[in-house]
């Protein structure tokens, strides 16, 4: 139960742990929580990320078997949940659609995470007293022990500088495009060479749109991991959640043991590992398909007309121009703490960080006591695996255990 009082501008309701943000990571974290019995209130939409700043229509990249939220025991898994609603499913070889992944998030919620409260948090500060006050957009506030900062990746779209200072209806990320279908018969620049990139260039040629696909080196597609592997090929490049190989398996394996990698070996492996590598089956939906503009990148943009010239340049320093209706930059995500609109100030110039990512203990605590980060914001401290869905896998009971004790 909750204890209510007045407090400042709004009501105040007690709870152990916070939990700010309602996808993969703060979902899993919450059902693991309930199955041990900690008091904990969850706020955010559920699924918001992939419901709103994912292109519809896409795929994933992750495999079948590496695309469950994680409950205790793991139950409502990603299979169990296609077997149930008679949805093709195979662990390796069929990717999930947006749809179906985003529709079983949801319905992870409702049956284990109920207790959700779909409130954003607009504020998050540290009390002197110690514990902190969460104030929400409907006026109330939430007072906790601990916090836990389970925001995913809505906040760290990344522009390039180049693209920076352009107007945003004429050039903007590609988190802003959940409908590609009011682009038809327009003509648009995709900028990138990972997925995003890839799927919304396939995606808006569906759609009937001129696609320019503009990278700065070449395409790199990965490969399909076959049903059937022998030995050899196995132990040669053993698959993982997050992709083959030996690096890939032992970020997975054990996060746990990344920890404990000096800290700049660390960050190194966390920005170098898997970079831009659209998937397998995005060779069909681009190639012969998007216009194809390689070993170029973004140099300017300016409006022309009702739409954009954009100068790229290649590595040479020679440029040419292209002429669009938009451009969207599919260029990725850079965490910080300062992109947290809702993080005070002050509570933020306490957190021990390197290049504004949080410096995390081994339960995840940053080294304000009791405010905790999953996701992409610990990727520097765990490595690649967290930042996935899959990762809730390992997140979701250390972290549970941990508070459950504390």
């Amino acid at each position: 139960m909750h204890s209510l009082g007045i407090w400042g501008w709004g009501m105040q309701s007690d709870c152990k742990v916070a939990i700010i943000g309602a996808g993969p990571n703060g979902l899993s974290l919450a059902a693991h929580l309930k199955e041990q019995g900690t008091e904990f209130r969850i706020f955010g939409r559920a699924m918001e990320t992939w419901d709103t700043r994912m292109p519809k229509g896409m795929l994933l990249k992750s495999d079948g078997f590496a695309s469950s939220l994680y409950a205790p025991d793991d139950k409502f898994s990603y299979a169990d949940y296609c077997g149930e609603h008679g949805i093709p499913y195979a662990p390796l070889g069929l990717p999930p659609s947006l749809e179906t992944f985003s529709a079983y998030g949801h319905a992870f919620q409702q049956d284990l995470v109920p207790e959700l409260e779909e409130k954003m948090v607009v504020s998050l500060r540290q009390e002197e007293a110690g514990g902190y006050v969460l104030a929400l957009d409907d006026g109330t506030t939430c007072h906790t022990r601990s916090v836990v900062v389970a925001a995913g990746i809505t906040h760290f779209a990344r522009m390039p500088d180049a693209l920076a200072g352009a107007p945003r209806h004429l050039v903007s990320h590609s988190a802003g495009h959940h409908d590609l279908s009011r682009f038809k018969g327009r003509k648009i620049a995709v900028i990138g060479a990972g997925s995003s990139a890839t799927d919304i260039a396939g995606l808006l040629h569906r759609e009937g749109a001129e696609a320019h696909l503009v990278c700065r080196d070449t395409l790199w597609f990965s490969g399909r991991m076959p049903d059937h592997r022998s030995l050899r090929s196995r132990l040669r490049s053993p698959n993982s959640p997050i992709g083959p190989g030996w690096r890939s398996f032992l970020c997975a394996r054990f996060p746990h043991l990344y920890h404990h990698l000096p800290s700049q070996q660390r960050i190194a492996i966390a920005r170098g590992h898997l970079g831009p590598a659209p998937a397998y089956f995005a060779r069909d939906m681009v190639m012969g398909r998007a216009y194809m503009h390689l070993g170029l990148q973004p140099q300017a943009a300016t409006p022309k007309g009702d739409g954009v010239e954009l100068v790229l340049v290649n590595k040479h320093g020679e440029t040419r121009t292209l002429e669009v209706d938009h451009v969207i930059a599919a260029t990725g995500y850079k965490p910080a703490l300062a992109r947290l609109p809702f993080l005070d100030e002050s509570l933020h110039r306490q957190i021990d960080a390197i290049d504004d990512v949080p410096e995390l203990g081994a339960a995840f605590e940053a080294s304000t006591a009791g405010l905790y980060f999953i996701g992409a914001l610990a990727v520097h401290s765990f490595g690649p695996f967290v930042r996935f869905a899959c990762g809730a896998a390992f997140t979701a009971p250390r972290l549970s255990r941990h508070l459950a004790r504390h």
